[in-house]
């Protein structure tokens, strides 16, 4: 970092720092905080809510910076710290404790890269978010990763199940989660303009509709958006594959040309 890029955090921070946004983040870091103290006291369910707590937190803080122009590179800083923790260490420790101790190490290594990968995939958006479209998040965001074992937890305990059933299958969910944070799987951000335009009346029919449904089976429908948005990345990927391969052959072909042009 040069100094006069020093120089110029160091005045800012001087100057103050924004409030609103921060206490948002700063909410959903003491959620990802109960959500280990709740784990730790053995209340599994309470801190399964905990994570979702978080999340909602953390998709307000950046709202409210940009709505009232109140964004700051501290904030993103601090937003990042508080994110490792909340869906990072916090469903890590969730996990580890509620259904894979009896795993020994292959538990607490599941646990561990939930936590890296979540690290992980926080430093790289915070080097690619100038460069990347904001349409497409590359990687799960880790959000939508913390809050698919919120709703598996959630979804164990209104079903009536042990955490020992199928725990292999929840072995095999975390470390997929943690995969596919920190891979170049892209997802739907949801920022598409387009979404807040005008739209078909049948499209508020069907929103209304699915509040509907939602509000009959919550935690069954938790599960099922989140099952639903965790799997709409590998399938993009492998259906966009060929189109892809096609691109890249293209583009080889044309370096080639260039290359044996005189």
């Amino acid at each position: 970092m040069s100094e006069d890029k020093v120089k110029i955090e160091r005045e800012g921070m001087r100057k103050g720092i924004y409030i609103l946004p921060n206490l948002f983040t700063a909410g959903s870091l003491f959620a990802g905080f109960y959500c280990m103290v709740s784990t730790v006291n053995g209340d599994y369910r309470t801190a399964a809510l905990w994570i979702l707590a978080s999340s909602i937190f953390d998709g307000l803080d950046g709202k409210v910076a940009r709505l009232t122009g109140t964004a700051s590179k501290f904030g993103v800083e601090f937003d990042s710290l508080a994110d490792v923790v909340s869906f990072g260490a916090a469903p890590g420790l969730l996990m580890y404790c509620w259904a894979l101790k009896p795993f020994g190490r292959l538990g607490w290594l599941a646990g561990f890269l939930l936590l890296v990968c979540a690290a992980l995939r926080l430093a790289r958006f915070n080097v690619q978010v100038e460069t990347v479209e904001s349409r497409r998040f590359v990687g799960l965001p880790t959000p939508a990763s913390a809050s698919m074992v919120s709703a598996t937890v959630l979804l164990f305990y209104h079903m009536g199940w042990p955490s020992s059933y199928n725990r292999v299958a929840i072995l095999v969910l975390i470390y997929f989660l943690a995969l596919l944070m920190v891979s170049n799987v892209r997802y739907n951000s949801f920022k598409d303009p387009s979404l807040i335009k005008r739209q078909p009346f049948a499209f508020l029919v069907l929103a209304v509709l699915l509040l509907i449904v939602i509000a009959a089976e919550p935690v069954i429908m938790l599960f099922t958006i989140f099952i639903c948005y965790i799997a709409s990345g590998p399938i993009g990927f492998l259906m966009t594959w060929p189109r892809r391969r096609r691109l890249e052959k293209a583009l080889h072909k044309g370096h080639e040309d260039l290359r044996k042009q005189p």
